[in-house]
């Protein structure tokens, strides 16, 4: 559906990452350049109001000002992380907000909250899209520098140097696909990072396929394991046809479970892919392994938007970012401007 010609309380404009705890739900309402917050427990009716809203002085106001298309959204030791994508930053409050007033606390990336410039070096962002915490340590999809970076004790201070870079051979390169072919080492756009208990996931949209790398990521080295593609060479699109459990188009997004599933947001597919026990279904294929089950579309061959009819509650559209908690995952399905949870168990 269509978003009101003005913001609300209630309604969103292609939100592309949300947060989903025990506790809250936040939606990146990317187009509105906005935080959506409920507080204590999930919506308990459709179309709910938002408690809070961060980034704007009120539920009606919009365009860019504290954020500018915000899409990770994390919550890490009660603290609210967001990657605010388009001023080149990461935010972070020590609490999540009970009200929109409440500055952040700490800007990561920029030497200020008034700086926004974008940039390639130990200390700078270019679109940052997606942020994790994986066994403690702290890791940024910076997609405008095909990179990912990481540090190993949590959401750093700022200035800190990260310990790892992931698809550039150092923190000064930024290069696609390392300005050759596409590798085991190469990210074009990485866009959200995920660990299901053997591997570290990462979305990488722009070359169409997921990379996992396994166990431990102390230092640059290639990847381990690819889906979507049927070699670490191989960065083809392959539109208007059956997609099949075997490829992505545009996969944005990337969640899993304690259990160790992993779910990919399939976006140009209008669907989520997942795996449901990664370490066995790659063990012996680390190469273009396959899928098991999908939400959104009728089978593994469909890849209609709203499978080519009206909205429903279980189709999707460009779905943009996934979050996943306790039996529940959260799904930005940014292409119909509203946040769906599907009832997925562990």
């Amino acid at each position: 559906m269509l978003p009101d010609a003005a913001p609300t309380a209630s309604t969103m404009y292609a939100p592309r990452g949300l947060c989903l705890t025990t506790r809250e739900l936040i939606v990146a309402d990317t187009g509105n350049h906005r935080l959506l917050v409920w507080h204590e427990a999930l919506p308990e009716v459709d179309h709910q109001d938002a408690d809070v809203v961060i980034g704007q002085p009120d539920m009606t106001s919009e365009g860019p000002g504290l954020l500018f298309l915000p899409t990770g959204v994390l919550v890490v030791d009660g603290r609210l992380v967001v990657a605010d994508a388009w001023h080149h930053r990461i935010l972070v409050w020590d609490e999540v907000p009970c009200s929109s007033s409440i500055p952040p606390s700490m800007v990561l990336g920029q030497p200020d909250l008034d700086g926004v410039g974008e940039g390639c070096g130990p200390q700078q962002f270019y679109w940052p899209f997606g942020i994790a915490i994986i066994d403690g340590a702290f890791w940024v999809a910076d997609t405008g520098n095909r990179r990912v970076l990481g540090w190993f004790e949590g959401v750093p201070e700022p200035g800190r140097v990260a310990d790892v870079v992931l698809g550039q051979p150092d923190l000064g390169s930024r290069g696609e696909n390392r300005d050759g072919p596409v590798a085991a080492n190469s990210l074009r756009w990485p866009h959200a990072i995920a660990w299901t208990g053997d591997a570290m996931f990462v979305a990488d949209a722009g070359n169409h396929r997921v990379l996992g790398w396994r166990g431990e990521v102390r230092h640059e080295r290639p990847a381990d394991i690819v889906i979507g593609q049927p070699s670490f060479s191989s960065a083809v699109e392959f539109p208007y046809r059956p997609q099949g459990p075997r490829s992505f188009r545009f996969p944005y997004a990337v969640a899993s479970s304690p259990a160790g599933s992993l779910f990919v947001g399939d976006t140009s597919n209008n669907r989520i892919a997942i795996v449901d026990d990664p370490a066995s279904t790659f063990g012996a294929e680390p190469v273009g392994g396959s899928f098991d089950r999908v939400l959104g579309q009728p089978d593994l061959d469909a890849n209609g938007e709203n499978r080519w009819d009206r909205v429903e509650a279980d189709s999707l559209c460009w779905p943009y970012g996934l979050s996943y908690c306790d039996g529940l995952l959260g799904v930005a399905d940014s292409g119909n401007n509203r946040a769906i949870v599907w009832r997925v168990g562990s």
